[in-house]
């Protein structure tokens, strides 16, 4: 089974570390995506651009609206995913919490959600 991992991180904490402990912190990522992409567990990873250039759509009026930035207000944004493969909600978990996010992330406030997807089509 697919499970998408949302990597959320705290916007002040990120925006209040050190350029050399940021680096040093989102460095960890590559090996250990490397390393999860060689097992197999690993179906697609990225990074999500800056939250300046993101923009919203909803309907307004029956048409499309856009709007500047994520939609919801939070301190938290998203700021990656990954796709893993699981035998079940245990399985993703563990892999999931092997992630820098999860391992040394807590100065950056990040965090990562792990949700089942019910429908995965790869093309």
């Amino acid at each position: 089974m697919k499970y998408l991992c949302l990597a959320y991180y705290n916007t002040q904490q990120f925006a209040g570390m050190a350029p050399d402990a940021m680096r040093a912190l989102v460095s960890q990522c590559p090996a250990h995506d490397a390393k999860l992409r060689a097992s197999g567990r690993l179906v697609m990873q990225a990074s999500l651009g800056e939250l300046a250039q993101t923009r919203t759509i909803h309907p307004k009026n029956g048409k499309p609206s856009f709007t500047d930035g994520p939609f919801v207000e939070t301190k938290e944004q998203v700021g990656g995913f990954f796709i893993i493969d699981a035998r079940d909600m245990d399985d993703a978990l563990r892999i999931a919490s092997l992630h820098p996010a999860v391992q040394i992330g807590e100065q950056a406030g990040w965090c990562v959600e792990v949700r089942p997807i019910e429908y995965f089509e790869q093309q």
